[in-house]
């Protein structure tokens, strides 16, 4: 079963982003990102074949055990859910190190371990070690849960008002990037073969050393060492040298920050943390919003398609190799939804572009189901198949793919943000561990009638979304808030969707509260 997880418009940003300096570097860094997912066994074809026979080899030379179909099939399973396991755990933990060592420091953490897993996978077979293998998978899988969990707050709370959708997409392109370049690497005629397996596992360590370096030189998130930290100069100072202008000229970001340390220092009393995040009424509705989207993620069955999507094509006519160049096709169709989603966030609102992209793809999902269960009786609907399965990753890239990942940092102010995130996180690898276990056994009793199950899903969500999510395009998270605030009894709609007027927004009670 294929575990990957499949990644504002105002004038003049140049003198935000001078030459690119801040995309570039930040692509960079998501390059970590996107090379640790490699690991996510992201359609590898043959590969979990060599891999079993390892594991096999490996038990029986140090152990003195052969073992049967079921016990081989126990230990591939630990493997395959091992890494699930570690993404959840690194989620957690990405609240802890994100206000305690910092967006930036968080991330190092995250390369560190990642490192060591790297190296752990390249030498499981010299050393002849399954336990080496395992535990690879278990901390690559936490290196990746603190990457998904802290990786889009540091984008967002680097970049500008206007850009911060942009740059939110910037890590789900590098993890979709990354399970292309997975698929790819991992053809038996490259690196998924016996001799070159544990390169393939240990090939993001290149470009992990690579970001690690321009990690050095990466900035501090200036809120974190503002509101977090109480270092307004130095927050200053590297919001001088991101935007490239003198500290004079950001009399706006300041007071903007000035604002936001005010409401988490009314809100603060006790340390944020997880626990009072759930807890807290107030969050309810927000923290609902983000696992929800994350968690329907995975419950559209983006894996579930990539997956099936092989025998979608022979059924069609294709050969074995051709299905899979068109499973990797399809890839790249999700990668280029991936870029042509940064100018989409930049100019349309996240609840426009969110409710399209669940209705076309509950559409296609309803199409492919139909279309699988009627290739035995008409020719034609293997070819149908095929239009469900592109239209669907298609749709899928628009935004279902990269809003769950960033719609947190413009949900949550900066004190509760870190735990926000990571429960976001976790839903997402909960979702893809409960996918991934009960995948087959629908495939067993309800076969194509599974991506029904997937479509209702969808509805539910878009529903949720419609009804219950405001526009956060724009505006400034303090304000999403107030609008969240009393749950289920939240009117979030109400107010004008593109106003970015507190006096248009709030009530005047609410005004004398910020």
């Amino acid at each position: 079963m294929d575990e990957s997880v499949n990644p504002s418009g105002s004038r003049n940003h140049d003198r935000f982003l001078p030459s690119g300096w801040l995309q570039h570097r930040c692509s960079q860094l998501t390059g970590r990102c996107k090379y640790s997912r490699i690991q996510q066994d992201s359609n590898p074809f043959l590969m979990f074949k060599v891999i079993k026979a390892f594991c096999n080899s490996s038990v029986q030379s140090r152990y003195g055990s052969v073992l049967d179909r079921g016990s081989l099939d126990f230990l591939w399973s630990t493997i395959v859910a091992i890494f699930l396991v570690g993404g959840t755990v690194g989620s957690l933990g990405g609240s802890f190190f994100a206000d305690k060592a910092g967006r930036k420091g968080a991330l190092i953490v995250s390369s560190v371990i990642g490192a060591v897993a790297g190296i752990l996978f390249f030498a499981s077979k010299v050393a002849n070690s399954v336990e080496m293998l395992i535990g690879g998978r278990l901390l690559v899988g936490i290196s990746s849960g603190l990457i998904t969990s802290v990786m889009p707050m540091y984008l967002t709370e680097l970049a500008p008002r206007p850009l911060r959708g942009p740059m939110g997409v910037l890590c789900p392109l590098g993890v979709t990037f990354g399970v292309l370049v997975g698929q790819v690497l991992s053809l038996s005629q490259i690196l998924g073969n016996e001799n070159y397996w544990p390169h393939l596992l240990a090939c993001y360590l290149l470009p992990l050393l690579v970001c690690s370096v321009v990690l050095i030189f990466l900035p501090e998130s200036p809120k974190y060492l503002f509101i977090i930290k109480k270092q307004p100069h130095l927050a200053i100072k590297q919001l001088a040298y991101i935007r490239d202008v003198k500290e004079e000229l950001l009399d706006g970001e300041i007071q903007e920050l000035k604002l936001e340390e005010q409401d988490n220092d009314d809100d603060k009393g006790d340390s944020w943390n997880i626990w009072r995040v759930l807890t807290d009424r107030s969050l309810l509705l927000p923290l609902l919003l983000v696992c929800s989207l994350q968690a329907g993620q995975q419950f559209s069955g983006i894996n579930a398609v990539f997956y099936y999507s092989v025998e979608i094509f022979q059924k069609s006519g294709l050969s074995l190799e051709n299905s899979q160049l068109a499973t990797i096709a399809a890839g790249c169709c999700n990668l280029f939804m991936a870029i042509l989603s940064i100018p989409v966030m930049a100019k349309f609102n996240r609840r426009t572009t969110l409710q399209l992209s669940l209705t076309t793809t509950t559409f296609f999902l309803v199409l492919l189901g139909i279309a699988i269960i009627l290739t035995s009786q008409v020719s034609w609907m293997s070819y149908l198949s095929i239009v469900g399965v592109l239209g669907f990753v298609i749709c899928y890239g628009i935004a279902l793919g990269p809003i769950p990942y960033f719609i947190g940092s413009e949900l949550f102010e900066v004190g509760p943000r870190p735990s926000a995130m990571a429960l976001g996180s976790m839903a997402n690898w909960g979702g893809n561990f409960v996918v991934g276990l009960f995948f087959q056994i629908m495939l067993t009793y309800l076969g194509a009638g599974s991506f029904f199950i997937f479509a209702a899903v969808v509805v539910a969500l878009f529903f949720f979304v419609r009804f219950y999510l405001p526009e956060t395009r724009g505006r400034d998270p303090a304000q999403i808030a107030l609008l969240c605030k009393q749950g289920f009894s939240s009117r979030p709609l109400e107010s004008p969707v593109n106003s970015a007027s507190t006096v248009e927004t709030f009530s005047v009670s609410d005004v004398k509260e910020m």
